[in-house]
């Protein structure tokens, strides 16, 4: 059963290691996070469900990461001592992958030991009173916008029907095109892009955002398209009240924070 369901931005500077003096210009992105974990405990999951960026993707089929355990390097970003370990729950990934092959949906299974920093400062903010808390970590794919809401719709009929407490995740950066400080530069999709995102949001506009114009997607130098789409997918004709906890853009990329309320 799906019993909690957020997305959160995949910086690694939300990391204390990392944010050091920047934090205080993600103040409201930590707050934010600091809330969403609090919620996360008081649901009690067994599960993590991880769609996030991983290691390895594949240009024609989704990819759920199998490894025992997960470890998390950002050691780019200078931070050689990240210590969190967590296990998959191999019982539910076996389900998944069978249940996915038969469904004819490509998928396919990695091996990634180390989740990067996609996916790091998430796991650790949100698990830090949960360290027994099984993950599954998957990877979104180069496929079109249907075939990932449609995997997100087929991921959903395991979820939903498991006797396990499944809490749903998604982690990505809106624009990084925003200003001309911005990591892509700036372009003048980014703003249009995280405003149509955040609308979309809010209303749960699921029609919305399978045809949201794909110029807007590139230009914009976004990260968490694919994942909301999977989202969107698993939330199919689920009752939930999405909850924008934060947005901010400090650095030039659009941080979002959402709580999506089961009702």
């Amino acid at each position: 059963m799906i019993i909690f369901v957020a997305l959160t931005p995949s910086t690694p500077l939300l990391l204390p290691s990392i944010h050091k003096d920047k934090g205080v210009k993600l103040q409201k992105t930590l707050d934010a996070m600091e809330e969403l974990e609090e919620n996360l405990y008081a649901s009690s999951p067994d599960v993590i469900l991880l769609l996030s960026e991983h290691p390895t993707s594949f240009e024609d089929a989704f990819s759920i990461n199998v490894s025992d355990p997960y470890t998390f390097d950002v050691s780019a970003f200078g931070d050689l001592g990240l210590d969190i370990k967590l296990h998959p729950d191999i019982e539910t990934i076996d389900h998944l992958q069978r249940y996915l092959r038969n469904q004819s949906i490509p998928v396919t299974l990695s091996t990634d030991e180390a989740l990067d920093h996609g996916s790091a400062a998430t796991v650790s903010i949100l698990t830090k009173h949960l360290p027994n808390v099984k993950l599954i970590p998957i990877t979104y794919s180069s496929l079109d916008s249907k075939a990932h809401f449609q995997f997100g719709q087929a991921l959903k009929d395991i979820v939903i029907n498991s006797n396990k407490r499944i809490a749903i995740i998604a982690s990505g950066d809106l624009s990084h095109a925003l200003e001309s400080t911005s990591p892509a530069g700036y372009n003048k999709h980014g703003k249009e892009f995280d405003e149509k995102i955040t609308e979309l949001i809010t209303q749960k506009n699921t029609a919305g955002l399978i045809t949201l114009d794909e110029t807007l997607v590139k230009e914009a130098q976004q990260t968490v398209y694919q994942q909301l789409l999977i989202l969107f997918g698993l939330l199919e004709n689920i009752s939930v009240k999405p909850k924008i906890l934060s947005y901010e853009s400090p650095f030039g990329v659009g941080y979002m924070v959402v709580d999506f309320e089961i009702r």
